[in-house]
Order: structure tokens, then sequence, then C-alpha cells
């Protein structure tokens, strides 16, 4: 990889970021992503302070999948790397690879943002700013992209959440790694201490607010596939706001 292209962070999981099986949160990952992210977008002139006072725009996320091969612990330390690849009309795309203190490579993401108007919250071109592109490196973090999802059947109602002061960022609306908390607790404690995730993907279709009621559906399969389909419904109108793909698989020495 190239050295102008690539930009790292340093993390030691502290006891913040894990469960109750000391294992890191998948929520407390998209938030080392975001931040990785962030940092990258500010060194290629793109940060979010200079969107907001220059263009008045904000960064979104879009879709992402994850794939792990296993899922760190706490008072490890771990690299998050971050990457940029050339933009589309209106989308900009950025792989992410997560290494232990080894060296090894143990979890990998591909991502793809956009910039909406903080004023009208409508989409705007990737030239509509301005970017330090570095000199691009053809490597993927992943062998594919997010795509869209959707359900195979009807997804059943799980649980309700109101949307309040903990769930909203700086943009007004739920962060993104709100969602990956939302997602996880579609599921009961022992179905956590039994599984694990393989892979997450998740499609950010449209912006909650507080005050809005979500509605949590989900869907496994009868084929015992190992995955599960999640979506969250916005009481108001019934329409989608994210949608999530999970593979799971057994964890090492659960019952």
């Amino acid at each position: 990889m190239g050295t102008e292209a690539v930009y790292k962070n340093t993390y030691t999981i502290g006891f913040s970021d894990v469960d109750f099986l000391k294992c890191l949160r998948c929520s407390k990952l998209f938030e080392y992503f975001q931040d990785t992210a962030g940092e990258a977008a500010e060194r290629l002139g793109a940060g979010v302070g200079t969107l907001a006072g220059e263009y008045s725009v904000a960064w979104v996320l879009t879709r992402i999948r994850v794939e792990f091969t296993r899922i760190p612990v706490l008072n490890e330390r771990i690299t998050v790397a971050t990457w940029p690849h050339p933009p589309g009309k209106l989308e900009f795309r950025r792989d992410f690879r997560v290494w232990d203190e080894s060296g090894d490579v143990i979890i990998g993401a591909a991502s793809t943002w956009v910039i909406i108007d903080t004023n009208t919250r409508e989409l705007k071109r990737s030239d509509y700013i301005r970017m330090e592109y570095p000199d691009f490196i053809a490597e993927h973090a992943l062998d594919s992209q997010p795509g869209k999802l959707r359900p195979s059947g009807k997804p059943e109602p799980v649980f309700r959440k109101v949307v309040g002061y903990s769930d909203v960022d700086f943009n007004g609306h739920i962060n993104n790694s709100r969602y990956i908390d939302y997602i996880m607790d579609c599921f009961p404690v022992e179905s956590h201490r039994q599984y694990m995730l393989k892979a997450i993907e998740v499609n950010y279709i449209k912006e909650v607010f507080p005050g809005d009621t979500l509605l949590l559906c989900r869907e496994i399969p009868d084929d015992g596939d190992g995955t599960v389909y999640i979506e969250g419904l916005n009481e108001k109108d019934g329409k989608p706001c994210f949608k999530a793909r999970l593979w799971i698989k057994p964890r090492h020495g659960a019952a």
C-alpha cells in the first residue's frame, strides 16, 4: 500500500469498549472506523470542520460490509487502517483493515459514503467539495462490496426504540454505530453467548431524528443457513430506515 493513501490509528481495547464476554462490541468497532475515516479525510482537506464551514455539508455512511476472522478482546492493542478509492458521481468508497499485535489481519471492511447538505438534507455530487486525493491504490480489503439488501420473507417485530439524546450525533440524526447496538439488541443475551459474527452488512437508507420511533424487525430463515436479516422501520410512515444482514457461527466453546 502507498503510504500517502493509507491512514492508521492504534487502539487499546478498554472496559467501555467490550461486551459481557469481554469481546469488542461491534458498535465500538464502527466508532473506530468512523473516527479513523474522519481523521483520514481531515488529512485530505475534507474533514468534518472544513465541510461544515466551507460547504455546509456532512459525511454520511450509506453502506458497509465487515468481515471478521476473529473478534479482538479486552486489553488487546489493534491497528485500524483505512484508504480511499476513486470517487463516483455521488459516492466515496473507503476500505478498512484491522491488525492485531502479531500483525495478523483480523477484520476487513468496505464502505460507501456520501455528502449531504446540512440545511436541505439533500445529496451533493462528489465534485461539490475539493479533496487532495492521494495516489490511489488498487488493493481492496474485501473480495465483495456492500450491496442492496432485502428480506426473503416478512420480518417479525422484535422491539420498539424511541430515539433520544444518547442516540444522536452532531449531524442531528442517529449515528451509524448506534444502529449496530439496536441490531445486536434484537438477540437475547444467551444467543450472544452461543453465537458470534462472521460478517455484517448494513444499508443506511433514511435519517432518523430525536422523537422518532423505530420498529426493529428480524427474519431468521427456516433453512438455518447462518444468516439473519434485520430492518428498522420508522413508525411515522412504516418505511425502512436501515437494513442489515448478519452471518453468524457458533462461538468456540459454547455449550
